[in-house]
């Protein structure tokens, strides 16, 4: 099973998209599983992972109303307030939802680095962890030394990085996130997200700017711990869903059938725990 471990749906009167702006033309409009299906049927993908793209309770709701209709969607990412007194009963109320499948605060959008290391969100991830959920970590490669902290408190909760944590490929870097990267997969059991690359590259990206990252993220995490996915529709503001695909080919070109298969659903399934 080929499974899209990230894709986001949205609609604008909703009002809770804070960075979702007129000026992002491509996407500033709303997004609905009617839009994707194409797409998916296309390229023999056979299910995905919604995931959150507002800090809201409601929006979380709203993709579970979702998910209720539609077949390919096999697990949702929502969220809650970490740092709400009753973050614990919220977390454990969502997830008597059977399609709710993990939590992402944004933490990419939360202005103190050490922010994931207070003490007030510890009833979070205890609740998380008893309700059997995943932690998508939406990282920056300056979280990625406090994540690793994290992960050393609870070695038992199941992580999976976001987008490869976003390092700087417009920029050509690649120290640091390098070494970081590379720390957190010796030290922890976190997966990986190998997807929201292209929005991090130059306008005029080709396979070759994202592979020395794509190359590093293999021999760190290894084929096992790396899941595939689109960043859809977000995607679109660099490549169109299609030519993802295609890159994604290119890139994991080397690698067996086995691996490949891993990567491109057997890894979402175990680190999510989905329904199929």
């Amino acid at each position: 099973m080929k499974i899209d471990a990230h894709q986001h749906f949205w609609a604008l009167e909703r009002g809770d998209y804070g960075w979702l702006t007129p000026d992002l033309s491509q996407i500033y409009r709303d997004f609905r599983p009617e839009d994707l299906a194409p797409l998916l049927r296309t390229q023999g993908i056979d299910g995905t992972v919604l995931v959150q793209a507002a800090p809201t309770i409601a929006e979380t709701e709203y993709m579970l109303s979702l998910a209720d209709r539609t077949p390919f969607v096999k697990g949702v990412v929502g969220w809650v307030d970490f740092e709400a007194p009753d973050a614990s009963a919220q977390i454990s109320a969502l997830a008597a939802h059977p399609v709710l499948v993990g939590l992402r605060p944004m933490i990419q959008d939360i202005a103190d680095p050490n922010w994931m290391l207070g003490d007030a969100l510890s009833p979070a991830f205890d609740a998380l962890l008893s309700n059997d959920l995943t932690f998508d970590a939406l990282t920056l490669p300056r979280h990625l030394g406090q994540l690793r902290q994290l992960l050393a408190r609870h070695p038992e909760m199941r992580v999976v990085i976001d987008h490869g944590s976003k390092p700087l490929i417009r920029d050509g870097v690649i120290e640091g996130w390098a070494e970081d990267m590379a720390a957190l997969a010796r030290d922890t059991s976190a997966f990986c997200k190998l997807s929201g690359l292209v929005t991090e590259a130059a306008p005029d990206w080709t396979a070759d700017a994202l592979r020395p990252y794509v190359l590093h993220l293999l021999d760190t995490f290894g084929p096992s711990r790396l899941i595939w996915g689109s960043d859809w529709p977000v995607c679109t503001l660099a490549n169109s869903y299609e030519y993802w695909v295609e890159t994604t080919e290119d890139l994991l070109s080397m690698l067996s059938l086995d691996d490949r298969a891993a990567i491109l659903g057997g890894n979402a399934a175990k680190a999510y725990h989905l329904r199929t």
